[in-house]
């Protein structure tokens, strides 16, 4: 097993209503596909716009939907973190002697929402958990860019072949095993990550 881990947050961590943002697109006669919108999300989860201009450009190609009621669409998809998955990451962190990182395609609203979730003291605990704590829009990288793996690991002396990466999506994957990461392709619903530690 690893001793660094580099875990992807949203459906590894904290649970995700993936199909929140299609549903209110679809019941405003969008396409949840619309290589526009894809685009400046793509431009939000990397800092390149502000929370303002995203909700602005949105509202625009959706028809003049409200900023707050497009805020409160897109950070519906943000649920729960279990008790049970902190606690894991804690235990790997005193106990197992592992480093642990977080590398998250993130936005502005979706971690605003997290924090208000959580609330502060169990947010700090949370990212207490991690030596790094990577949000895209922060850091101006996304995953798959294979760019970001080397940036992480250029950042903190990791060895590529010596560190595990988890994450959903399987571009994701993709990019970091091209830096040559090894790779857990995490299954939402089905894997937990509770059970890492005795995956064979």
């Amino acid at each position: 097993m690893s001793k660094a881990i580099i875990f992807d947050f949203g459906g590894v961590l904290i649970n995700l209503d993936f199909e929140a943002v299609p549903r209110a697109l679809r019941e405003w006669g969008a396409d949840p596909s619309d290589a526009f919108l894809q685009q400046l999300s793509r431009q939000y989860e990397t800092g390149q716009i502000p929370t303002a201009g995203f909700l602005e450009t949105a509202s625009g190609r959706l028809g003049g939907v409200s900023g707050a009621t497009l805020a409160e669409a897109w950070n519906a998809m943000i649920l729960d973190l279990p008790e049970s998955r902190v606690e894991f990451l804690e235990n790997l962190r005193d106990g197992g002697g592992y480093r642990l990182f977080l590398l998250s395609n993130t936005n502005a609203l979706h971690m605003a929402r997290v924090r208000e979730r959580l609330g502060g003291p169990a947010y700090q605990r949370f990212t207490a958990c991690f030596e790094g704590f990577y949000l895209s829009h922060e850091i101006g990288l996304r995953k798959p860019d294979p760019e970001i793996f080397r940036w992480v690991t250029g950042r903190h002396g990791l060895t590529p072949g010596d560190t595990l990466f988890i994450d959903d999506t399987a571009e994701h994957i993709l990019g970091a095993q091209a830096i040559g990461l090894q790779t857990w392709h995490f299954q939402p619903g089905r894997d937990k990550i509770t059970e890492l530690l005795t995956r064979s």
